[in-house]
């Protein structure tokens, strides 16, 4: 008898299991290969993996990083790629660098980076999974990571400009969409009629873009001119997680909508809080004085961007 594997993840908003397209990558492959996991999602918790989520146990065995996760399945006999041959092997992993090199630094900037879908949607959605007082630093380093990731693809000459960056991130995504779209075809999946490892890969990285709401929507917008790509979406979930592709109601939108503000609201406060305490503990005779790290907001109560930081 198997051992028990329990996956540890982001949960899920938008009609999506998951927001996290490394958790919905590794819940995608197990859900075509069978691979009976036991899905945890991170809810107030004080335990998030420092090597980040998605992270698998099995036993004493503890197994971060999407590959890393896919290749102990595929050990214990869950293999969606079993019918492929050595070329669509071949092509599995050219096409995954290419979803890494193009499209991820647009889908981190979306997320993490915009500055307007930062502080609106990605960090109070974020913190409100996060226990108190780690929802007031967590999203913040999470931010601060997915500039270094651009970065390394992205940062060095000749783009030195917030401006030229965002243009070349954008540019490289728009055309990583347009190949997949080509490779898929009429296609139901990018190998046939079978979900694989690079089905699993795509729909990780397209349906965050793809479902969630956000104010700036510029890769969105692209990609539902593609509608072979938004069918593969609305297949897998409907299919393989029996969601429904809607997503929200125009009233459960409304609500959804409405949480998010009381979110941020809450969010605000919090470090507020924190900053009134802090001028205290400095204004207080038994006590040095410190600075605390807080968050600053620009002109017109939105956070700076990271990106600004690129700037010549």
């Amino acid at each position: 008898m198997a051992a028990p594997m329990e996956l540890s993840c982001w949960g899920g908003d938008w009609g999506l299991p998951s927001l996290h397209p490394e958790s919905l990558t590794v819940m995608a492959y197990a859900k075509f290969s069978g691979a009976p996991l036991t899905v945890n999602t991170i809810n107030k918790s004080w335990r998030t993996p420092k090597g980040g989520l998605p992270v698998l146990v099995s036993e004493d065995i503890v197994i971060s990083q999407p590959a890393k996760i896919l290749n102990f399945l595929r050990k214990q006999k869950y293999n969606a790629d079993y019918d492929l041959s050595a070329k669509q092997g071949a092509d599995t992993l050219a096409y995954i660098a290419l979803l890494e090199e193009k499209l991820l630094p647009a889908l981190l900037h979306t997320f993490w980076i915009e500055a307007e879908n930062y502080c609106s949607v990605t960090k109070p959605w974020f913190a409100s999974r996060i226990a108190f007082p780690l929802s007031l630093y967590l999203p913040g380093k999470m931010s601060r990571e997915a500039l270094n990731r651009i970065l390394l693809t992205k940062g060095g000459p000749p783009l030195y400009s917030l401006t030229e960056v965002e243009a070349q991130i954008y540019r490289d995504a728009k055309e990583c969409l347009n190949l997949l779209s080509k490779r898929l075809g009429t296609s139901q999946f990018f190998f046939g009629d079978t979900p694989t490892t690079l089905d699993a890969f795509v729909f990780g990285f397209l349906a965050p873009i793809y479902k969630v709401c956000f104010p700036r929507v510029h890769l969105q917008e692209h990609l539902k001119q593609l509608p072979n790509l938004c069918r593969f979406c609305d297949d897998i979930l409907t299919c393989y997680f029996r969601l429904t592709v809607s997503g929200h109601s125009p009233a459960g939108q409304d609500t959804a909508d409405a949480n998010l503000q009381k979110l941020t609201q809450l969010v605000n406060k919090e470090s507020n809080l924190i900053e009134k305490m802090d001028d205290n503990l400095r204004k207080s005779p038994q006590h040095p004085p410190r600075k605390l790290t807080t968050l600053k907001l620009a002109a017109g109560g939105e956070e700076s961007s990271p990106m600004s930081r690129l700037s010549p």
